[in-house]
């Protein structure tokens, strides 16, 4: 018998438990530990965010599913990990902290035989003063943070409806941020909301972001073929841009929000500020808070994670120039390679590099976005995991493990540009792939067969079944593995 333990029930966590739980012999175990007691599939958060969904439409509770898997589930936070075990533990174990109502604050162990890292970010609201809900900003980051959002931009617009003029300002609230998606698709839906409101001419919406230059996306843009001409995602986004009136602030680092004013630098040094009535501003991502003890209780904390509190993978981590990265130096496997039987996915990982070109302002301040590791490529990268533990177990050290690299993997994003099924838009984008190979593919670092944007009505209607669909598939219903990831 072997058991598995998923720390995280994110898309990452939760597709690697689903599978883990199909592919599983039947004497094995798989248990999750997730202090959250719900599933949110969070792209729709940006319609909750401006009204268009509720949040029992983005969420579903995580323990009927797991019961009916045959899923262990521990709600609780990981606090420690212990790969070795120590004196008292013969095998490898977590430790917990009980987030369970009926249990909450209690500490428990858990012994593993495969571990899984998919326990997604920490959002560093701290890492701006005055950033956040409990700040002096929005944000969409969880449901409850979208429905605050929604209530805030609905009395902007009751403010326009009296006549009254709104500045709205959307975007990243730090210089290292990641998502940048996620505010270009609110940007847009809060634009779309005003205009169908009536009263468009009144707000004024801003666009705030850490990218070099729009379009970048934390990819370092994209080139693709559009009616047989080339074109880049730069060209695309800022005609969008143009076309819906948005004003774009593009290379900046938010060094502090007030009540009614957000203070940023941007990359020629610039110190400026700019007056909001509604702001939605995302935050940096950090590794959730993990310790690391060896069989002897000495700290190995910095050997199995960055920095950045992310775990260190299959990657080359090893400082290099920006031109001197390569696409070899992405992980495959996404195993700890001290602890083979240790992986780390989706957001968990840490990244050996930058996929934008790094730049910093004259003041010293990095002003660069971090790469996304969200949506597509953290469901493939959770059932990569599944699937190698499960070839472990079987085989032993006769396995050949599968590889997946983001270098090596493609992506689809469905970006929303504005709800409903007659006035709606999406902006869909596929990328291979996510992190440019330029040995392989010279130029552009992309396959231009496979790289391209449309932007339209069908593009909403895409990403309106899609939110249906993995809803279904994260549900576990009939047929689900089916469902590409």
């Amino acid at each position: 018998m072997a058991r598995v333990v998923v720390l995280g029930g994110g898309i990452a966590g939760h597709t690697a438990a689903l599978h883990l739980s199909r592919m599983l012999r039947r004497s094995d175990e798989v248990v999750v530990v997730t202090p959250n007691s719900q599933w949110n599939w969070i792209p729709s958060n940006i319609w909750v965010g401006v009204g268009k969904m509720k949040t029992e439409q983005v969420t579903f509770k995580l323990a009927p599913i797991y019961k009916r898997r045959g899923i262990g589930y521990e709600q609780a936070l990981t606090t420690v990990i212990h790969p070795e075990g120590d004196a008292s533990h013969q095998s490898p174990y977590v430790e917990l902290r009980y987030t369970d109502p009926a249990r909450s604050g209690e500490h428990g162990e858990l012994a593993y035989d495969y571990l899984i890292n998919a326990t997604g970010p920490k959002l560093n609201f701290g890492a701006t003063p005055g950033l956040g809900p409990d700040g002096h900003s929005s944000s969409v980051c969880t449901p409850g943070h979208a429905v605050q959002a929604s209530a805030a931009l609905q009395e902007s617009i009751a403010k326009m409806r009296r006549g009254q003029h709104q500045t709205l300002v959307v975007g990243m609230g730090h210089g290292t941020c990641t998502c940048e998606g996620a505010a270009f698709e609110y940007a847009f839906n809060v634009e779309h909301e005003v205009r169908q409101a009536g009263v468009r001419a009144l707000a004024d919406i801003v666009y705030l972001t850490n990218e070099y230059e729009l379009g970048d996306f934390g990819v370092g843009g994209l080139t693709f073929t559009q009616q047989g001409f080339q074109t880049t995602s730069k060209l695309w986004t800022e005609s969008l841009f143009r076309e819906r009136g948005i004003r774009a602030v593009t290379g900046a680092h938010v060094t502090g929000v007030e009540e009614g004013a957000v203070h940023y630098e941007q990359l020629d040094g610039t110190i400026n500020s700019l007056a909001f009535d509604f702001a939605m501003l995302l935050p940096p991502f950090g590794g959730v808070p993990l310790k690391a003890f060896d069989k002897e209780g000495g700290d190995i904390g910095s050997e199995l994670f960055a920095p950045s509190g992310f775990m260190k993978v299959d990657a080359d981590y090893t400082a290099k120039p920006f031109d001197e990265w390569r696409a070899e130096d992405w992980p495959r496997t996404y195993q700890v390679p001290a602890y083979p039987n240790i992986f780390a996915v989706g957001i968990a990982f840490a990244p050996p590099h930058q996929i934008s070109q790094p730049r910093t302002s004259p003041n010293g301040t990095v002003i660069t976005p971090a790469p996304p590791r969200t949506g597509m490529p953290s469901g493939i990268m959770g059932k990569l995991a599944a699937t190698n533990i499960v070839a472990m177990i079987e085989k032993g050290d006769a396995v050949e493990i599968r590889s997946g690299s983001m270098a090596d993997m493609a992506a689809a994003c469905v970006a929303s540009a504005g709800s409903g099924l007659r006035h709606g838009s999406a902006a869909s984008m596929t990328m291979y792939p996510v992190v440019p190979d330029f040995q392989k593919y010279p130029g552009t670092g992309r396959s231009l067969g496979d790289t391209f944007g449309e932007i339209g009505l069908a593009g909403h209607w895409i990403k309106l079944a899609l939110h249906y669909l993995f809803l279904y598939k994260a549900k576990a219903r009939p047929g689900w593995h089916l469902i590409p990831e």
